[in-house]
């Protein structure tokens, strides 16, 4: 097979590439120009050039492929109008659509995020929570990630949804924030709240499973451990060595903090520390059910809770993104 993946820079797109040269598939990895492919020089690849803003770019970027992957789907990063954020994500995800359909590919794989399930009323979350509208946070990351999730589902691609990753490949970094911060003992503050967390190795191995072997238009929960960021920052602690010097504060609290900061980025454009996306994050947290992903594509982690963080932070020191003592 014929495999493109859209995001192969990122953690899990590299992760979930790394996976399909390990099953014995040929890569494509489709990228904007300007993309700095020194991160991705240990993978064997077709380069092609494609952005999910230019449609045409991308249907020619994406021809002859037999599975698509869009590892790299957009996601409010800054303080911009709810409006501005929806409009950028379905242009997107129309655009990914409209070149699976002009090329034919056979089945196509959308990187979504457990945010898009409302919370379960037992405290464990699985693929059948649907919003039957458009969700009350009107916090941007929410509503993109719901519109996204919709719009896949309603066009056939399957939904892989990994919970909480951790793994090498995190260059931003993202989740891996929590990590450099406790080793560096600069995270004062934390919320608390339920998770579900799995390593990046295992999410992309089952990112290609999702895509192989999942039924076109549903979802599939990639899951490790279910946990709380108690025990996640604990964990994070033990493998880095470090004292952990952190408090616990209300959600309440952390929302004041972040609309003061986005007050402050309209006025002068400061980047906020504690964004409305991670107070999203932060509020929906919850348990997660792995029993479909199992069931139907045979996936299940292998990286224990603890040896994921260790792979993570490995590779943290490794790239000097951490200050070694």
């Amino acid at each position: 097979m014929k495999i493109g993946i859209i995001g192969a820079t990122g953690m899990l797109g590299h992760h979930t590439s790394k996976a399909v040269l390990d099953a014995g598939h040929e890569l494509a990895v489709i990228h904007r120009k300007e993309s700095n492919l020194d991160k991705i020089n240990d993978l064997t690849f077709e380069s092609r050039i494609g952005d999910l803003n230019d449609s045409d770019s991308l249907i020619e970027a994406t021809k002859e492929l037999d599975y698509l992957l869009n590892c790299g789907a957009y996601y409010p990063t800054l303080p911009l109008p709810l409006r501005t954020e929806l409009a950028t994500a379905a242009a997107q995800m129309d655009n990914f659509i409209e070149a699976g359909e002009r090329n034919s590919i056979k089945k196509m794989l959308y990187l979504g995020g457990s945010i898009a399930l409302p919370k379960a009323a037992n405290g464990l979350g699985n693929e059948d929570l649907i919003f039957d509208k458009a969700p009350d946070n009107k916090t941007p990351y929410v509503q993109v990630k719901w519109l996204m999730d919709k719009m896949a589902r309603e066009a056939g691609i399957v939904v892989g949804i990994p919970s909480m990753t951790f793994g090498e490949y995190d260059w931003a970094p993202s989740t891996g924030t929590f990590i450099v911060r406790v080793a560096r003992n600069n995270m004062p503050q934390f919320v608390e709240g339920n998770r579900n967390v799995i390593y990046a190795g295992d999410a992309g191995r089952g990112l290609l499973l999702a895509v192989e072997h999942g039924r076109k238009g549903e979802r599939y929960l990639l899951t490790g451990r279910n946990t709380n960021m108690t025990e996640i920052l604990q964990t994070i602690a033990k493998v880095a060595h470090v004292d952990l010097k952190t408090k616990q504060i209300p959600l309440a609290t952390a929302k004041m903090v972040s609309k003061i900061q986005g007050f402050q980025y309209t006025l002068f454009k400061r980047i906020p520390t504690l964004s409305a996306t991670s107070i999203a994050i932060m509020g929906s947290g919850q348990h997660l059910d792995g029993t479909k992903a199992k069931t139907e594509l045979g996936f299940e982690a292998e990286t224990s809770f603890e040896d994921g963080f260790k792979k993570a932070f490995d590779w943290f020191q490794r790239m000097n993104l951490i200050y070694k003592k």
